[in-house]
């Protein structure tokens, strides 16, 4: 993790126009065909959210927009993404856990069977923002969704999506989801193609 100078890099204009302002978040819903990732989250046994969770590091890696954030005045350039995910603890209430981005799909695993396990029974965060640039979600999944619209607070700006409970329409499994960015972070066309990578990780995934 290190400081740029956001006149050095494709966000300088941007960085000008939104990091001031007073509503730089913006938030795209969209409905993702999930049936590949239930078949494979059931065949194999893996769970459901872990499996999301590492097909929207995947996608997110090839975006290169995505390591660079805006903190405070300052833009912030990471070498590795993490994605986090939020644990029920033991008494009850909920705690946050980063997990480290892994392009191998069984370290990510492994990795999120530890650390949630971990959160849940000490009900201390597993907090990796200092290293990495990290993509919150929020799993909602007592109830479907048809979307959401994150907190607009000027202290949280990473990437940030939540989803409901899937739904089913003849034979296939769908999920609506939104995805709310910085302006400057990403423009629209490139937090298109990450919702577009997302749905082709998803189509990917064995």
């Amino acid at each position: 993790m290190k400081e740029v100078n956001p006149q050095e890099t494709t966000r300088a204009y941007a960085f000008e126009m939104w990091l001031k302002a007073p509503n730089p978040m913006v938030t795209f819903i969209k409905t993702l065909d999930i049936t590949r990732l239930v078949k494979v989250s059931r065949r194999r046994r893996l769970k459901f959210n872990m499996l999301l969770d590492w097909c929207i590091g995947k996608a997110a890696a090839s975006v290169k927009e995505f390591y660079l954030l805006p903190v405070g005045d300052k833009l912030i350039q990471y070498d590795s993404i993490a994605v986090n995910t939020i644990v029920k603890n033991k008494t009850g209430e909920v705690s946050s856990c980063d997990i480290l981005f892994h392009d191998s799909l069984s370290d990510f695993n492994s990795e999120y069977l530890k650390y949630t396990a971990q959160v849940a029974e000490t009900c201390q965060d597993w907090d990796l923002s200092e290293d990495s640039m990290v993509i919150g979600t929020s799993a909602i999944i007592d109830t479907e969704l048809d979307g959401a619209i994150g907190m607009n607070s000027g202290i949280f700006n990473n990437p940030f999506i939540i989803w409901g409970r899937y739904k089913k329409r003849s034979f296939r499994y769908y999920l609506t989801l939104s995805f709310q960015f910085h302006h400057t972070q990403m423009d629209g066309a490139h937090a298109g193609k990450f919702l577009a990578n997302l749905q082709n990780e998803i189509n990917r995934l064995a």
